[in-house]
């Protein structure tokens, strides 16, 4: 038996703002961020901008911290005989 799903037409897709995904999530996200940042002046965004690309920028830092770690200690995968 195949279940089909049909549209009554009655959905309207939200009109979410540009960068923010539409449909159903998180309130504070899809809704009162991008309100607030409306309302903020524009020194404002530049500096929560800039907070973003820094933690980003942390983030990226521990990664490769840690790939540096990995790529230091990689274990042998044998040892060499000399056959005769």
């Amino acid at each position: 038996m195949e279940e089909k799903t049909t549209s009554t037409g009655t959905e309207s897709p939200s009109a979410a703002p540009p960068g923010v995904p539409s449909g159903p999530g998180c309130f504070i996200c899809n809704v009162a961020l991008p309100f607030l940042e409306q309302c903020w002046p524009e020194a404002t965004k530049q500096h929560f901008r800039a907070s973003r690309i820094e933690f980003l920028k942390g983030i990226r830092s521990l990664i490769d911290q840690r790939i540096e770690h990995l790529s230091r200690h990689q274990p042998q995968h044998g040892t060499r005989v000399t056959v005769e």
